[in-house]
């Protein structure tokens, strides 16, 4: 079982990783990086570090808020 500080955790973690999803502090910038506008470095960026906290909460902390709803 989970205890309230790793649910907490997650759920912060989860909150941030779709807080910044969307890069609002690049909308309007036209800068270009090999060719690539910055927008879309984010985005693959951000997807890089989206699959890793994934990846570590697949590990950890699988079946959180699902199987133990029914204990």
């Amino acid at each position: 079982m989970a205890s309230t500080t790793e649910r907490v955790g997650w759920a912060f973690v989860f909150l941030v990783l779709v807080a910044l999803s969307i890069p609002w502090f690049l909308w309007g910038d036209a800068r270009l990086y090999l060719g690539v506008p910055a927008w879309i470095w984010w985005h693959v960026g951000w997807m890089v570090v989206t699959a890793g906290a994934f990846w570590i909460f697949v590990r950890r902390s699988w079946g959180l808020w699902i199987t133990e709803a029914g204990s």
